[in-house]
Order: structure tokens, then sequence, then C-alpha cells
């Protein structure tokens, strides 16, 4: 099973196609989609699901799984993620590809054995579990490997 997992964001999303096989995990891509802060949020928008559609044909992954929407004090931010959140997910269903939520305690326990578990440690148990093959700048690219990884646990 071939899962592409993304941490939603327009400023910053990050994306990862994680695999299963034979009962084993594997890595396959991640980065950080980037869009400039100069731009409008209707061009940003644009980026992050266009790179998300090149993603689903270069890929064809069976899911599609992301990090549920945790609200923060900034609304506008909230909204703006929620609209890019569903704009992805229309990407997916376009695609007829199944979408999946986790909440960040799901992620964290799927990843490092604890819902209370810190960036940090998440990290370091991803680099343990999969064979990452490129230095990661990002927290929002661990996290898309993360959700990715949770997926896989969660599928039998």
């Amino acid at each position: 099973m071939i899962v592409l997992g993304i941490d939603p964001g327009y400023g910053r999303c990050g994306v990862a196609i994680v695999e299963k096989a034979g009962g084993k995990e594997r890595w396959i891509y991640s980065d950080c989609i980037e869009t400039k802060a100069a731009e409008g949020f209707v061009e940003r928008l644009a980026q992050v699901v266009a790179e998300c559609e090149s993603l689903i044909r270069m890929h064809k992954p069976d899911a599609l799984a992301m990090e549920r929407l945790f609200f923060n004090n900034n609304q506008k931010t909230a909204m703006q993620v929620a609209e890019v959140r569903g704009a992805i997910l229309n990407a997916a269903a376009v695609a007829g590809i199944p979408s999946f939520e986790y909440s960040p305690g799901q992620v964290k326990s799927a990843a490092a054995g604890s819902g209370r578990a810190d960036k940090k440690q998440v990290a370091d148990m991803l680099h343990l579990l999969l064979k990452i093959e490129k230095t990661i700048k990002h927290d929002d690219e661990y996290d898309a490997i993360a959700v990715g990884i949770t997926h896989l646990a969660h599928v039998r």
C-alpha cells in the first residue's frame, strides 16, 4: 500500500510518500512545499494543490492521510489551513483516492509510541523506522511522514 501523507498548510505544506510492502514500511519521498508570503492566498493555495496533484499522478497512492486540523488562536490562519485541507481532499476525491484523518495524538502514538511525544522524539523515531535518504529541514515534512506511517499502522 502506498500512502500520500500530508501536513496541511499554505506557507509550508509537508508531503510524504510512504509504502508498506511485505510487512515493512518504506520511505519513498518527502518534501515541504513552500509558498511565497508575498503572493496572495489564492496563488499559494493553487501552488500547494498543483504540487499535491502532481504527487498523486506520479506515485498513484492507494490512500491520502492527513493530520486533523488543530485550531489555534489565529482564526484567519485556521480558516485558510481548512481551505487548503478541503482543496487537497477534493483533489484526492477527484483522483478516486480515499482520504483518512488522524489526530495529532494518534500520529505521535503511531510514530513514536506515545501520544505525548515531542517533535524531536517523533523525528528520531522516524529515522529508526525508515531509511530516510535526505536531510529534512522542516517539521512539516516529518509530520507528513508520520501521518503516512500512522495510516499504514491503522490499515490491516
